[in-house]
């Protein structure tokens, strides 16, 4: 167990995201905390960068092809795109997968219901960005409920907490990205924003201040974005 979480920390620093999954996994298997905060974290790390790497693919494939190219071209840049939405459809499926049957069953805090409610949340956006079709309104659904149920948890959260704040900014990128939901995106992040800095003084531990801060800055600098005529940019979200 031990082994699993020290191979996972040092995989991490070597940037190897793949192997900080793998570790994890072991590690959940092997009975290993994962509801300790860190090990939460790393969990979401190793995710998040593994699956952002054909994300990021994705949506340069997707410019690459507004442009004019050659047939050949179009035909290599389709299947680079079906390349990296079945890489991302397989590793957000794992991650709901781990989260439904393993982590959810046995969180017993409020911030560890949030933090994976929210994750599998972000998980289920992450493949309507790039499925089609009934997939698409069915994976929208299914982040949409998750999100929800990481809101109603959230309210025993203090609202500069950085969980609920995270929350907030994830849930708004969902809205605005995926829902085309403009004004409910632009109410989510004002609200979160507003409540966050109203009871910002109440925070004492140094550390909750620098995250709550950061994303705070997150969420201005995305309604920002959202009211003014630049849409083509990507949105801030947490992590």
């Amino acid at each position: 167990m031990e082994r699993a979480l020290c191979k996972a920390k040092t995989a991490e620093n070597l940037e190897k995201y793949d192997d900080v999954v793998s570790s994890m996994k072991e590690f959940i298997e092997l009975g290993g905390d994962i509801h300790e905060a860190q090990n939460r974290n790393l969990l979401s790390v190793g995710y998040k960068n593994t699956v952002g790497v054909h994300r990021n693919a994705w949506r340069t494939i997707s410019s690459l092809e507004k442009a004019d190219s050659k047939e050949t071209e179009k035909e290599i840049l389709k299947e680079y795109k079906k390349q990296a939405v079945d890489e991302i459809v397989k590793i957000c499926t794992d991650a709901v997968d781990l989260i439904t049957n393993k982590l959810l069953p046995g969180a017993q805090t409020t911030e560890c219901k949030v933090f994976y409610h929210k994750m599998k949340g972000d998980y289920y956006r992450y493949m309507a960005e790039v499925v089609d079709g009934d997939d698409k309104e069915d994976k929208k659904e299914k982040a949409k409920e998750a999100y929800q149920e990481a809101v109603k948890a959230s309210e025993d959260l203090g609202k500069t907490d950085p969980i609920r704040l995270g929350l907030a900014l994830n849930f708004s990128v969902f809205y605005y990205e995926i829902l085309n939901d403009s004004e409910e995106a632009c109410k989510l992040a004002k609200k979160a924003f507003d409540d966050g800095i109203d009871e910002l003084d109440t925070l004492s531990s140094t550390s909750a201040y620098k995250d709550s801060t950061l994303i705070l800055q997150l969420l201005r600098d995305n309604l920002n974005l959202w009211t003014t005529e630049d849409k083509d940019e990507d949105a801030e979200e947490a992590s």
